[in-house]
This record gives C-alpha cells, structure tokens and sequence, in this order.
C-alpha cells in the first residue's frame, strides 16, 4: 500500500492518489500523495503545530503537505505490517495510559446505573502535566480498496478497536490520551462498500494493526518493562466518574 520513508524524527507514507481520513492534528478528509507521523521531543512546547509540520518537513527533505500525526515516540520504534489488501503502519508508547474501568467499588457495573448515582472520582495525573506527556499510538492503516465514504470512516473505527483490543492485552488500558489514526484507501481499486470485521479489509485491517502496534510496543520498551495500568505510567488518566443512565422511554 505505501511506500515509506523515514529520515530525521519523520516518517512519511507515499501513495499516489489517495484518499485519506485523520483524526490527528487538522484532520478530516483529504486527497493526495502523502501522509507523515512525525516524532516530537520531550517537553516540546509548540503551539504553531501549521509552522513547526512545514519545518519539520522541510528538515527531512520532505516537499509535499499531507496529513500529519505528532508522536513523543521515535520513529526508530514504527513498524509496519500487511496482510492482504491492507497495511498499516504504527508507532506505540503507553506512557500516558487512558483508563476506563467497567467495574466499581461494591461491585457495580457501567450498567447497573439506574440514574440516581452523582459522579464520583475524576481524571488523575500521577506525575506531570498534559505538556509532558510522551506516549501517543499513531496507526496508519490503508487499503488497496477503494472504499465507501462511510466505509472509510468505519475503518478508524476498527483500527481504534484493534488497537485498544491490542494494548488491553498488553498494558492494561485501551489507548492513551493523544491517540490518533489515520485510514487511507486508493480510489482506483476495487470498490468495497463496508470494512466491518467481518469484511475482508475489516479482517485484514484488525490483523495488521494488531501486529503492528505488538512490534512497535516491543522495540519501544524492549530495555524497559512495559507499564501496566496508570499507577505504573509516568502519566495516565481515569475516566472513573459515573454517568446517569436511564432507558430509552417509548413517545
């Protein structure tokens, strides 16, 4: 699907003609021939991100605006993989954890809220501030197919899935608090109207980026013990509050 490059802290996918859909930085839909995950250093303090991109991509020898991604993690630590008509390309660090509980004290569920309960708890810092984080898993995921628009906007969707699925197993938590994906397709393929997981680019998308963010997660804490849980991160927050839930009435 790409052809990627990577030279000085950027990591640039190219394919010609392509549509992309991001949620990072600027997002949204987009056609053209590139997109970039981009490392930042830490404690970076940019605030013009238009500005410090165009510098960033200009350094590396990188002409062409496209989508881009920001990242505290090294692109020394991207990895790719592909599996049928897809391939996605990833960079995972878990320093700042993004919990979300299902449980809570006197064995209560999410579901169990009959909407009378106040919100209790709310996010928690052990160490530093929303600046100083350094984490980030960025997934470029793209498919030979060319996809429906809302075909391709389910596909952040599986990412996002396979992703959390991916770091649940792994390190505790389903994501951290700067995740982005950005999904591409070639409107020249064969046309796919869905890319649910039971789909053949929903299958193949949750396989490549499952083993995608499992070898980045291994290069990038391969000296150091991976964190589990936000009490083991330098950074991390807890979404523990509680929402009112009610049923659906019938008007």
């Amino acid at each position: 699907m790409f052809e990627v490059t990577r030279r000085d802290g950027v990591c640039r996918l190219y394919r010609p003609e392509t549509r992309w859909l991001s949620t990072g930085y600027a997002g949204g839909e987009s056609h053209g021939s590139v997109a970039y995950n981009v490392s930042v250093p830490k404690g970076w303090p940019e605030t013009d991100l238009d500005t410090y991109i165009e510098r960033r991509r200009a350094a590396a020898g990188f002409d062409e605006a496209g989508p881009t991604l920001l990242t505290g993690v090294d692109q020394a630590h991207a990895r790719r993989a592909q599996f049928g008509p897809v391939e996605a390309v990833v960079t995972a660090g878990v320093s700042n954890p993004a919990a979300l509980p299902t449980e809570f004290e006197g064995g209560d569920t999410a579901t169990d809220c009959d909407g009378s309960l106040e919100q209790t708890g709310g996010p928690s810092s052990p160490a530093g501030g929303e600046d100083e984080h350094v984490g980030t898993v960025n997934v470029v995921v793209g498919t030979t197919r060319s996809l429906e628009p809302g075909a391709l906007a389910n596909l952040v969707a599986v990412a996002a899935e396979a992703k959390a699925a991916t770091l649940l197993s792994r390190c505790g938590s389903p994501g951290t608090t700067t995740d982005a994906v950005i999904a591409a397709c070639d409107p020249a393929g064969e046309p796919e109207a869905f890319s649910g997981s039971a789909t053949t680019v929903g299958h193949a998308s949750r396989v490549c980026v499952r083993d995608a963010v499992l070898a980045s997660l291994d290069s990038r804490y391969a000296t150091t013990p991976i964190p589990r849980g936000v009490e083991a991160a330098q950074f991390g927050v807890v979404a523990d509050e509680r929402a009112t839930v009610s049923q659906v009435q019938i008007h």
